[in-house]
């Protein structure tokens, strides 16, 4: 499962490691880079095309991306959360994103420590599409949670992401996922 995890770094050229990672595409280097506080409004534009992607209404009320924008400048700041992005080869803003957090829960016989991952918020804009950069940062997001002693990583996935998500290592649970949407109070 953390074969694609262990396989950053090799081939990149010197320097470009430590606050930035690499992989690599069809011979292209890809460096992948800690998300930090600044970079909250390009997550969010970048939440916008995964839910157009999904066929979800991003138009309209703003007040989400406001939102949105503020929280994540919050949750960046955190150690329970982590983003992975890769910057547009040919100019400002994010080409792709991965947003991970760990939730501890309960331990159980199979997960003795009770650390749980959960991956969210994977987009890539269509122009930057194919060129490995969602695998690499879902490669530095896998290896941050290992390096934290995450034992269970769970994700939703699209049609068009699970290909991607299987080469990783992921694969279906039995557990059917329920949702309840609770009125607001």
């Amino acid at each position: 499962m953390w074969a694609a995890s262990r396989d950053l770094g090799r081939g990149c050229p010197p320097g470009t490691l430590g606050a930035r990672t690499c992989a690599r595409h069809n011979g292209a280097v890809i460096s992948v880079r800690r998300a930090g506080s600044a970079d909250a409004d390009q997550l969010m534009s970048l939440r916008a095309v995964m839910l157009a992607d999904l066929g979800r209404t991003t138009s309209g009320d703003r007040d989400w991306r406001r939102a949105g924008i503020a929280l994540a400048r919050e949750l960046l700041g955190r150690g329970d959360v982590a983003a992975y992005v890769v910057d547009r080869p040919d100019g400002d803003g994010l080409a792709a994103c991965v947003t991970g957090q760990i939730d501890q829960r309960l331990p159980g016989p199979r997960d003795p420590a009770g650390l749980r991952g959960y991956v969210y918020n994977v987009a890539t804009l269509p122009a930057y599409r194919r060129r490995g950069y969602s695998r690499a940062c879902m490669s530095a997001l896998l290896a941050w949670f290992a390096a934290r002693d995450v034992g269970v990583v769970d994700l939703r996935a699209s049609a068009a992401g699970e290909p991607l998500y299987a080469s990783l290592g992921f694969r279906r649970t039995a557990d059917p996922a329920m949702r309840l949407h609770l009125p607001p109070a």
